[in-house]
Formats: structure tokens, C-alpha cells, sequence
């Protein structure tokens, strides 16, 4: 998105762009947690509190940051969390068999480097301004 685009828009406050911060903070601190402890990223991502904060922030401020490029920050966020969920879900349905325990186990790694990746490039982009493709 354009400085052009940009200021056609609403306005984004101090406060709604460091709470965009503080989701990716939040679900970045999931990730860490993921990496560091026992578990796998996606679960930790899913169940940790973090990110469980930072889903029902996105869902409460969702209508604080409509018009502005933060929407797309929000969005981004909203649907990291929920396809981890269903690439979860998939992932037990393999496990629950015994020839797809494998794929399940490729599913949950290349999940969590998924939502690390989407993590990272959404944080990048809100550092410099920019919008997350819709």
C-alpha cells in the first residue's frame, strides 16, 4: 500500500499500532515457547496464553482498526490462528492412523514453520508501515 493509498484512510492512533505490536509480541511469544519447551510450535501457538490473548484482542479492537491498514494486520493475524487450528485438527486425524502418524508429524513441523514465518513477515511489515495482503 501506497503513502498515497494510506492517506485516504482513517487515521491509525499511537495506541492501535503498538497493540498490533503487542499481538505479534504475544504470538511470537508463543512460538518461543513452542521452540524452547516440549511441545510443538502449532500447539503452543494455539493453546499457549498468549496467543489465546491475542486472538480475543484482535477480535475486540477487530472494529477500532476497520478503514485503516491495520485491518489487514488484524485479518493476518486472525487468520494465522484459525488455519493453525484446522492444520491441527488434519494433523490428529492423521495421527489417529497409523500410516499418516509420519504425515502428521511433516504437517506439524511445516505448520509451525508456517506461523513463524507469517509472524515474522507480518511484524516486518507493520515495522515499516505496510499493509498484509488480503
Amino acid at each position: 500500500m501506497s503513502k498515497f493509498d494510506r492517506r485516504m484512510e482513517h487515521p491509525v492512533s499511537a495506541g492501535l499500532l503498538h497493540l498490533t505490536h503487542l499481538v505479534y509480541l504475544l504470538h511470537g511469544f508463543s512460538v518461543l515457547m513452542g521452540i524452547l519447551g516440549p511441545a510443538f510450535i502449532i500447539t503452543t501457538f494455539l493453546t499457549g496464553w498468549p496467543s489465546i490473548i491475542a486472538v480475543i484482542l484482535n477480535y475486540v479492537k477487530r472494529s477500532d482498526v476497520r478503514g485503516t491498514w491495520l485491518d489487514s494486520h488484524f485479518g493476518w493475524q486472525i487468520r494465522t490462528f484459525w488455519y493453525t487450528l484446522l492444520w491441527l485438527v488434519i494433523a490428529a486425524l492423521l495421527f489417529a492412523t497409523i500410516i499418516g502418524i509420519g504425515f502428521a508429524y511433516l504437517l506439524i513441523v511445516g505448520t509451525g514453520l508456517w506461523v513463524t514465518y507469517r509472524l515474522i513477515r507480518g511484524w516486518l511489515a507493520l515495522s515499516e508501515g505496510r499493509a498484509m495482503p488480503m
